[in-house]
């Protein structure tokens, strides 16, 4: 397995998120599923990748249809501004790309950074590249001296201030010419999928040099130690010493409601499920439901570290601390998925690898936000926790968290893969 900086650093995009999931298991031996073909349900690994979603699962030896899936979901995308179709602008001489919110960034740390923009691009004889631009785009913050007041406050216009610059000048090339020219494509570029990311690399910083300074750490600190736990799994033995199914689903689109194909809210989970049910003899209705009813998912994202300089916008109590091991998120109202059948799950599986229990539960005066585990309960009926690693600065450009607490994660989902 790659290390947790190396596998951010090469996922500036979801699109390349799911491709180095894709990478790193068909190295372990996992085969491709064309979703077109048969399905194929013979013993071992197994996956497909659409879009920025990536589905993996391991089929034992022992499987069939009295057996259930163990499933970890994440989501490979983050905030920042996405690539508008025409994105050629320009105002008083600078070269501008015009670009929408996508997700909720926290809209201040996108300013006086080095972008990259990172995603997909479809060339005119139908070609689908994977593109990183490295540092292209910089979006100004306007200097002091014309602002005596901007740190009393500042509401930046979404429309007029977030048009990131490339350059001075009349353009030689349009924006998605400078795009094709940096990535090397020879072709026209008539559709894409573009969308920014800090182009600084993840930085271990402080006292003890545990703390990891990176982009995109929601929810790559959930993705890469769900892949890093089923490899193991698969690697040691784990995933043959029990009959259930080990699925792997991080799905696109978290960040704006997961309502798309490749979204928790779409099919792409359910179909595999299905698929693989199906083939291992389970038939019909019926057959599918018990399937389910013996199964269980994690829900595997990010989850709010307690603020040194905002504790009071925590509750005194149910607030993880980064460092101290993964939190298992509750909320009364559903935005997590949590109940006690599957805290129960969770208390099990920590205590099993003498990880901390941490809890995260939202002040009443501050909501919370949610994730994928509602969606996935509420489709398919699957008992559902939501658990993720503690960070600060979630949704900024760049977020920290404790390398130390990603780590526990992968074992404690390993532990999880291997039947406890």
């Amino acid at each position: 397995m790659s290390s947790f900086s190396d596998f951010i650093h090469a996922s500036p995009s979801s699109y390349h998120a799911a491709d180095q999931v894709r990478r790193e298991l068909l190295a372990a031996g996992f085969t491709e599923q064309d979703e077109t073909d048969t399905w194929d349900a013979t013993p071992g690994g197994h996956l497909l990748v659409r879009g920025g979603a990536v589905l993996a699962w391991y089929i034992p030896r022992e499987a069939g249809p009295d057996s259930g899936f163990r499933i970890v979901g994440a989501h490979t995308d983050s905030p920042g501004l996405k690539l508008k179709s025409l994105p050629d602008a320009g105002t008083a001489g600078w070269r501008q790309a015009a670009c929408e919110v996508y997700g909720g960034p926290i809209l201040s740390t996108l300013f006086d950074r080095e972008l990259r923009l990172a995603g997909r691009v479809i060339t005119v004889d139908g070609t689908q590249h994977l593109v990183d631009t490295g540092p292209l785009l910089r979006v100004p913050n306007l200097a002091i001296h014309l602002d005596p007041k901007v740190n009393q406050g500042f509401e930046y216009d979404r429309q007029r201030h977030l048009y990131p610059v490339l350059g001075t000048g009349d353009p030689r090339e349009t924006v998605l010419e400078t795009v094709a020219r940096l990535a090397g494509i020879d072709d026209d570029i008539i559709a894409h999928d573009l969308i920014t990311c800090d182009t600084q690399a993840p930085e271990l910083f402080g006292a003890e040099l545990d703390l990891l300074a990176a982009p995109r750490l929601d929810n790559l600190s959930s993705v890469w130690p769900a892949t890093t736990a089923l490899n193991t799994a698969v690697r040691d033995g784990g995933a043959d010493a029990q009959r259930d199914i080990l699925v792997l689903a991080a799905f696109d689109y978290e960040e704006v409601g997961s309502g798309a194909v490749t979204g928790a809210a779409g099919p792409i989970l359910q179909n595999v499920l299905d698929r693989t049910a199906e083939a291992l003899g389970a038939r019909g209705i019926d057959g599918r439901a018990r399937m389910y009813a013996r199964s269980s998912c994690i829900s595997a994202d990010a989850a709010h570290s307690v603020h040194p300089n905002f504790a009071e916008r925590h509750d005194p109590v149910n607030r993880p601390l980064a460092g101290f091991g993964p939190a298992l998120k509750v909320n009364a109202k559903q935005r997590y998925a949590t109940d006690a059948e599957s805290a129960a799950l969770w208390h099990r599986l920590c205590s099993t690898v003498g990880a901390p229990n941490q809890v995260f539960v939202s002040g009443n005066h501050v909501p919370c936000g949610t994730t994928i585990g509602p969606i996935t309960a509420t489709r398919l009926g699957i008992t559902t926790l939501d658990v993720g690693v503690p960070i600060l600065s979630m949704h900024s450009a760049r977020e920290m968290a404790s390398a130390r607490d990603v780590d526990t994660l992968a074992q404690i989902l390993g532990t999880y893969y291997a039947g406890v």
